[in-house]
């Protein structure tokens, strides 16, 4: 089975001490985990509004980008290095947070809305919604107006664990995409349980 041709993978999440352990950076996590496993490391680079960095897998160059203009502007951090580098939008991954599924919860989709994720609503307007990706996720909160707070805390120990265990098989999942293809790593998450 083909991989799938990635070029660009991009973590999204808010810069800053005071964000780094919240859920909303749960993307931001996965890249430095995928990063670290294959030897990498991401630096900042005023062109792209953003943290950078290479890594070669299977023979094949990948980019990856944190942007660093706060979430509800990650769009054009992604617009600078697809345009500077030719990427297409197909080629690329974004790896974020998402509260429509349970904690722990690990999928890959194609394409499709925001969700009211402000990082997604912003890519989907600079580089249109044709782009990969690896939803995290986060759960929900009871009350829907505690959403903003509760994205932007720190989860409980036994939540981060389950986090934790989503952004590694997330990672992996990354590597997996590029050597055996999108559907073999479909099937493979939606057997996945999350687990301590």
């Amino acid at each position: 089975m083909a991989g799938l041709p990635l070029k660009l993978i991009i973590g999204l999440g808010n810069p800053g001490p005071e964000h780094a352990d919240t859920r909303h950076n749960a993307g931001f996590w996965c890249i430095d985990r995928f990063a670290a496993r294959l030897g990498g490391s991401l630096r900042p680079h005023a062109r792209y509004h953003g943290e950078v960095g290479r890594v070669t897998l299977d023979g094949r160059e990948l980019w990856l980008l944190k942007p660093m203009t706060y979430m509800n502007r990650s769009g054009m951090a992604a617009r600078a290095l697809l345009d500077y580098m030719r990427i297409e939008v197909a080629e690329t991954l974004v790896a974020h947070d998402d509260l429509d599924l349970g904690v722990g919860v690990v999928r890959l989709k194609q394409g499709g809305g925001s969700g009211g994720h402000n990082g997604l609503k912003d890519l989907i307007t600079q580089i249109g919604d044709g782009f990969w990706r690896l939803r995290l996720g986060i759960g929900r909160p009871a009350n829907s107006e505690e959403v903003i707070d509760y994205v932007l805390r720190r989860a409980p120990a036994a939540e981060q664990t389950l986090l934790d265990g989503a952004v590694t098989a997330g990672s992996e999942a990354i590597g997996k995409l590029v050597s055996d293809g999108a559907e073999k790593v479909m099937n493979s998450l939606h057997r996945r349980e999350p687990a301590a």
